[in-house]
C-alpha cells in the first residue's frame, strides 16, 4: 500500500482550484438512471468513490462516455435490472455509501431496487431509516435479506405521491426520496427536507429534465410527479470541503494562497466560521485570497466565554470541516470547543495530534477542547494512519505544518475524496511524496 511522506515547515503560495463536489457527484450521477436519454455532467472529480459509482452504473448497463478528464455523458437506455440481484452488485455497492442513492431512481422508474448494506467512512453509526421511511411512504414494500446483507424494495405500478415529515434532514435520504418522487403519481410533499446546495443542484437538474419540484433551498419540497424525464447537461459546484480545507491549510502553514473558482455564493457559513477562528482572507469575485499571518486568534463569545464550533444541518456548519477546524486550532491563539454532534467516532483521530504535541482534551466521543499553542511549540512529525477521508486530510494539514518529516498511512481513504491531492499541493510548494510500501 502507498503512504505519504510529508516534509513539514514549508510555506505555500500560488493558486489552487477546488475539485468538483464529491457529495454532489454521488447524487447527480445516480440521477441519470431516471431517464433513457443522454445526460452530460461536467466538473466530476476523479476520485475513488465517484469512479466506483460510475463503474457500478456501467456494469448495470449505463452507456458511459468520458468526454474529458472531468466530463462524462451517461445514457441509461438498456439496463440489466437483474444485475442488482447479483453477488457482484452486493460486493461493489457494499463498499460505497453513495450506492444507496440508486434505490430512488430504480424504484421510481422500474419499480424495484436493492440496497446493499453500505460501506464508506468508519465514523460511527450512520443509519439509513430515513431512506426507507420515505420510499415506503411513497408506496414501496420492503423486505430484508439478512443472509446476503440486502434490502429489497418493490412497488406494484407507479409510486404514489404523499405528504411526509422526515425525522431528520438527511441529505442522501432526501435525495433518494426526491429521485423516486419525481416519477410518482400525484404530489409529494417532503417536510424537514435537507436543503444543502448539492440537493438544490440535484433538484435544479431534475427540473431541467422535466421534473416539477418547487421549494428549492427550503426545508419543504413539493414534487408534482411526471410520466418521464428527458436528458440534460449539468455542471457541478466546487467542493466546499476542499475550499474549507485549503483555507485551514493556508492558516496552518502561514501561507498566502488564492483559491480559484470557489463558488463562494454556495459556501454558507463556512467563511464566517473560519473568520471566527482567526483566518485572514478576502473574497474577490468567485475567488478567495488567503493572506499569510503568523498566528490566528480565535474569537470568544460576546460574554468572553470559549468559542464553540459545532456541526448542524444546512445552513449550519458542515460536519465534514470540523476536523479541519480542530487541526487549525492547535496552532491558534485561544481555545475552542469542537462539538461533533452527528457522528460519535469522528474525533478519534485526535490521539495522533496529541502525539504530535497538540494540546487537546477529548471530553467524550462528541466533544474535544483544543488549547492553541500560539506557534510557541510547532507540531512534531510522526508516523500515523488515516482513519477516514476528512481526518486524513486534517492529518495531512498537520503534517505540512509540523517540524520534520511525517508518514501518513492508509491514504486510500484520502484518495476516496481528494483528486490528485499531492500533485496539486506540490504545485503550490508543499513537500509531499507518494511512496509504495515494500
Amino acid at each position: 500500500m502507498d503512504y505519504f511522506e510529508v516534509e513539514g515547515g514549508h510555506r505555500l503560495s500560488g493558486e489552487i482550484t477546488p475539485q468538483g463536489a464529491k457529495n454532489e457527484a454521488l447524487q447527480i450521477i445516480n440521477a441519470v438512471l431516471l431517464t433513457s436519454e443522454p445526460v452530460t455532467i461536467s466538473n466530476i472529480p476523479d476520485i475513488v468513490d465517484v469512479n466506483r459509482q460510475i463503474e457500478i452504473l456501467r456494469t448495470i448497463g449505463v452507456k458511459v462516455t468520458r468526454n474529458s478528464k472531468d466530463s462524462y455523458t451517461f445514457e441509461a437506455h438498456s439496463l440489466d435490472i437483474n444485475y442488482i440481484r447479483s453477488e457482484d452488485f452486493r460486493e461493489k455497492a457494499g463498499k460505497l455509501r453513495g450506492s444507496l442513492m440508486m434505490a430512488g431512481p430504480l424504484l421510481g422508474r422500474f419499480g424495484e431496487a436493492y440496497i446493499a448494506k453500505p460501506g464508506g467512512d468508519k465514523i460511527g453509526r450512520r443509519r439509513i431509516d430515513t431512506h426507507f421511511y420515505g420510499l415506503i411512504s411513497l408506496g414501496a414494500s420492503l423486505k430484508e435479506d439478512p443472509k446476503n446483507n440486502l434490502f429489497h424494495l418493490s412497488s406494484k405500478g407507479r409510486l404514489k405521491g404523499t405528504y411526509m415529515l422526515l425525522d431528520e434532514p438527511s441529505v442522501t435520504g432526501t435525495a433518494n426520496i426526491v429521485m423516486a418522487a419525481v416519477l410518482a403519481d400525484g404530489i409529494t410533499t417532503i417536510y424537514n427536507a435537507a436543503c444543502e446546495p448539492y440537493l438544490q443542484q440535484l433538484c435544479g437538474m431534475l427540473n431541467r429534465m422535466g421534473a416539477k419540484i418547487t421549494g428549492l433551498g427550503s426545508n419543504k419540497l413539493i414534487i408534482e410527479g411526471v410520466e418521464s424525464l428527458g436528458g440534460t447537461s449539468h455542471r457541478m459546484l466546487a467542493d466546499m470541503i476542499e475550499v474549507g480545507s485549503f483555507i485551514g491549510m493556508a492558516a496552518m502553514t502561514q501561507s498566502g494562497i488564492t483559491i480559484k473558482n470557489a463558488d463562494v455564493e454556495h459556501l454558507g457559513v463556512i467563511p464566517q466560521i473560519f473568520r471566527k477562528m482567526g483566518a485572514l482572507f478576502e473574497i474577490s469575485g468567485n475567488d478567495i485570497i488567503v493572506h499569510p499571518q503568523k498566528v490566528c486568534e480565535i474569537d470568544t463569545f460576546m460574554d468572553g466565554s470559549i468559542l464553540t464550533v459545532s456541526d448542524h444541518p444546512w445552513p449550519g456548519f458542515t460536519p465534514d470541516l470540523l476536523s479541519i477546524i480542530l487541526v487549525m486550532a492547535t496552532q491558534c491563539k485561544g481555545s475552542v470547543l469542537i462539538h461533533q454532534k452527528m457522528f460519535e467516532s469522528r474525533l478519534f483521530f485526535v490521539d495522533k495530534l496529541i502525539d504530535m504535541g497538540a494540546q487537546i482534551i477529548l471530553c467524550d466521543p462528541h466533544r474535544a477542547t483544543v488549547i492553541g499553542l500560539e506557534r510557541k511549540h510547532p507540531l512534531r512529525a510522526i508516523a500515523m494512519s488515516s482513519p477516514d477521508i476528512r481526518a486524513g486530510v486534517a492529518l495531512l494539514i498537520a503534517a505540512l505544518s509540523a517540524e520534520g518529516t511525517s508518514r501518513i498511512y492508509n491514504i486510500e481513504q484520502i484518495d476516496r475524496g481528494y483528486q490528485d491531492i499531492e500533485q496539486r499541493l506540490t504545485a503550490i510548494g508543499a513537500k509531499i511524496k507518494r511512496v509504495k510500501e515494500s
